[in-house]
């Protein structure tokens, strides 16, 4: 029934020209590309567009809202594996930001984001939250899948480490850019 509704949402956009954008968010191995796959599962490839950048360049760095706005396309839904929102956690847990780009980001998303609401898109942000244990146990199924073992990077050894301090950074990021327009939709993801 849900996939019914989400090719309802499709052929919305398409009659309207409305643009959707989800977020999903949460820590490795919390689900976020999984779900992604559920949703786009039954979908017109033609509608929507699934995100998943990597590593930053010095150029995204310095234009971060311009390498997410580049990707949006207007009159589909958006899904964003990870999103602008890597600022707000994983780069300054991991020490992939300063400090001052951090404290850039979280004065600034949530206009940056009521700038998009207001010129109607409609965007959704999801954070998977998992237990540290699940984690782990996902981490030591990927490492021995054959059919998932690219799924663990060299950093997903580092984050188990940081799990506090990345808590830190998310409970700071909620509390400061879960907004009335934009709030943060929290999925409890130990069970897939």
């Amino acid at each position: 029934e849900l996939q019914v509704e989400l090719l309802k949402l499709q052929e919305w956009l398409k009659e309207t020209g409305k643009t959707v954008i989800i977020v999903f968010e949460g820590r490795d191995s919390a689900g976020k590309g999984s779900t992604i796959k559920k949703f786009t599962e039954n979908l017109n490839p033609r509608y929507y567009n699934v995100v998943a950048l990597g590593i930053p360049t010095p150029e995204d760095r310095k234009n971060w809202w311009d390498r997410y706005r580049r990707e949006i396309r207007p009159g589909m839904i958006n899904l964003f594996d990870r999103s602008w929102y890597n600022r707000a956690v994983v780069e300054p847990a991991m020490g992939y930001c300063t400090e001052e780009q951090y404290n850039d980001f979280m004065n600034n998303v949530l206009s940056w984001e009521e700038n998009l609401i207001k010129s109607g898109t409609i965007l959704i942000k999801f954070w998977f939250s998992i237990t540290k244990e699940k984690q782990i146990k996902r981490f030591d199924l990927r490492q021995s899948s054959p059919l998932k073992y690219w799924k663990f990077s060299p950093n997903d050894a580092k984050v188990i480490d940081k799990w506090e301090i990345i808590g830190n950074y998310k409970n700071q990021m909620f509390t400061k850019t879960s907004s009335r327009m934009s709030p943060w939709v929290i999925i409890n993801s130990n069970d897939k």
